[in-house]
C-alpha cells in the first residue's frame, strides 16, 4: 500500500527537525574533504547512507518482532499499545522531568558510543564517514525508537527494514544540508522546527491506536475481518496440500 511508504519517509522529513538538534553537532563536525562542493556532498551522503544501512538492520530485527506478533494474532493490541507508547513517550519528559530521565538511562552506552565515533573524526576518508554513518545510526534517538514502533507494526521482516530505510532516506535531505552548510541553520529556526516534532509523534500514536481499533475507515483504520479472512485462506491452502 502506498501509505505504507509515504509513513516512513514523513516520519523522516519533518522528525528530521529533531535530528538536528541531537544528531546536528555530529553532522556539523564531519570530517569532510573540502577540496570541492563535490567532495563535502558525496561525503554527506556517504555518512547519511552509513546511518540508513544501520536503520534498515534494526528494520529487519523488529521487523522479524512484529511478524512474531502478527502470527500469535496480537497485531491489533500491539498496534494500539505501540500507539499508546509514542504518545506516553512525548507526556513522560513533561511529567517526570524531575524525577526520571531517559537520557541519563543510556547515557553510559551514548558515552561508549560517541567516545568511538571521536576517534574518526581525525581521519578525513570516506571509509571514516561512512563507520561514523553506521555508528550513529546505534545513538539512542527519540526519532528512531517512533519508527521501530511503526516497523514493528509493519508485521513482516522485510517491510519492517524497508520502513526503516525509507525512514532513514527522509533524514537524509535536512541532515545533509546541516553536514555541507554546517551551521547555517539557526538556531532559533531549529527550535522552531523542533517545537512540531511532539504533536507529529502524538498523531502517530492516534493513528496507530485507530488501526489496532479496526473501526472500519480506509487507509486509517480498515477493518479486522479482511486480515482474518486472509489469514484463513491461507491456512485453508496450506491443508489441502
Amino acid at each position: 500500500m502506498i501509505t505504507d511508504l509515504i509513513t516512513p519517509l514523513t516520519i523522516g522529513l519533518i522528525g528530521s527537525a529533531h535530528c538536528i538538534g541531537m544528531c546536528g553537532p555530529i553532522a556539523v563536525a564531519l570530517p569532510l574533504k573540502n577540496h570541492n562542493w563535490f567532495s563535502k556532498i558525496s561525503g554527506g551522503i556517504l555518512y547519511n547512507l552509513g546511518r540508513t544501512f544501520t536503520y534498515g538492520i534494526m528494520g529487519l530485527l523488529f521487523g522479524l518482532l512484529g511478524q512474531g506478533i502478527h502470527m500469535v494474532g496480537f497485531q491489533q493490541w500491539a498496534s494500539i499499545l505501540l500507539g499508546i507508547a509514542l504518545i506516553v513517550s512525548v507526556l513522560f519528559p513533561y511529567f517526570f522531568k524531575q524525577k526520571l530521565s531517559l537520557s541519563n538511562m543510556v547515557s553510559g552506552y551514548a558515552g561508549r558510543l560517541i567516545n568511538n565515533l571521536r576517534s574518526l573524526f581525525s581521519q578525513r576518508s570516506y571509509p571514516s564517514l561512512l563507520l561514523i554513518g553506521l555508528l550513529n545510526g546505534l545513538l539512542p534517538c527519540g526519532l528512531v525508537y517512533v519508527a521501530i514502533a511503526g516497523a514493528i507494526n509493519t508485521s513482516t521482516i522485510l517491510s519492517g527494514a524497508l520502513f526503516m530505510i525509507l525512514f532513514g532516506l527522509g533524514t537524509i535531505p535536512m541532515m545533509l544540508i546541516v553536514s555541507v552548510t554546517g551551521n547555517a541553520i539557526s538556531t532559533g529556526l531549529r527550535n522552531k522546527l523542533r517545537k512540531v516534532v511532539p504533536y507529529f509523534i502524538v498523531l502517530l500514536g492516534v493513528l496507530f491506536i485507530l488501526r489496532g481499533m479496526s473501526l472500519g475507515i480506509p487507509y486509517i483504520s480498515p477493518k479486522a475481518e479482511k486480515l482474518e479472512i486472509h489469514t484463513s485462506m491461507k491456512a485453508g491452502d496450506s491443508c489441502c496440500h
